[in-house]
């Protein structure tokens, strides 16, 4: 069953969102981290994935704090991302409480680095953020998406398959944020490729008939935001997705 994720992103202490990565589309919510991440639990989601902004652009994360208060009150699995580029930022992240680490432009940069993690923390522990805007050219963008890199996506996922990746989190960023659901074709193609390769889809996700045929597909995980902040997917549409546990 595929796993369903709600991303929670901070940018100066607000939970935000934005269309296809543009900062100056953002629009903030009336929503205390905290809080959010409860209703998620109390819902039956038992995985986060908590992006902070503000590291994203400092490159190097800001909001450890975060994870701190969602890890202290919540029993939520955080996957965090957000300018990850060192050994220590990844330390950090889990002592503050993360489980999992997802980075990005560290792999576009510093390719050997980003391999070494996934030897040294370990694959369960490790995603690979691979994302795009153009589906043709398949170019990787990395930093906040304000960059692009000659690297094309599956020469990019080629590189970490053979040095043990498991996980990767790709996002078709042109259908980010604007509910006109997601890239269909991308995914497959990802899944047609790297069949070994657990993906999580991300960007464009409309409601339950969505994540049902990403599901359909063997999509490991779909990452939803705007369509929960927005009101029109409900949390007690997901629960057909939740694995019950025995009594």
């Amino acid at each position: 069953m595929i796993q369903v994720i709600p991303s929670i992103a901070i940018r100066k202490g607000r939970v935000v969102r934005m269309r296809k990565g543009d900062p100056s589309s953002e629009k903030a919510y009336d929503e205390n981290p905290l809080d959010l991440a409860k209703r998620f639990e109390d819902s039956g989601i038992e995985v986060v994935h908590l992006v902070d902004l503000d590291g994203a652009e400092r490159g190097s994360p800001v909001n450890y704090h975060i994870i701190e208060q969602i890890s202290a009150y919540t029993d939520l699995k955080i996957d965090f991302t957000g300018g990850i580029s060192t050994d220590g930022d990844i330390s950090k992240a889990y002592e503050a409480g993360a489980d999992y680490i997802t980075a990005s432009s560290i792999a576009v940069t510093n390719q050997e680095l980003f391999a070494s993690w996934i030897v040294s923390f370990g694959r369960e522990k490790i995603t690979l953020g691979a994302d795009v805007t153009d589906v043709k050219s398949m170019n990787l963008l990395f930093r906040g998406w304000q960059r692009k890199s000659e690297l094309t996506l599956f020469e990019h996922l080629e590189y970490f398959h053979e040095r043990g990746l498991k996980y990767v989190k790709s996002t078709d960023v042109s259908r980010d944020g604007v509910l006109e659901g997601p890239n269909f074709e991308f995914y497959q193609n990802i899944r047609d490729r790297f069949p070994e390769l657990s993906v999580l889809a991300s960007g464009g996700i409309r409601g339950v008939d969505d994540i049902k045929r990403l599901n359909e597909m063997g999509v490991f995980g779909v990452i939803f935001g705007k369509a929960y902040y927005e009101g029109i997917l409900k949390l007690k549409d997901l629960e057909q997705f939740f694995v019950k546990k025995e009594s």
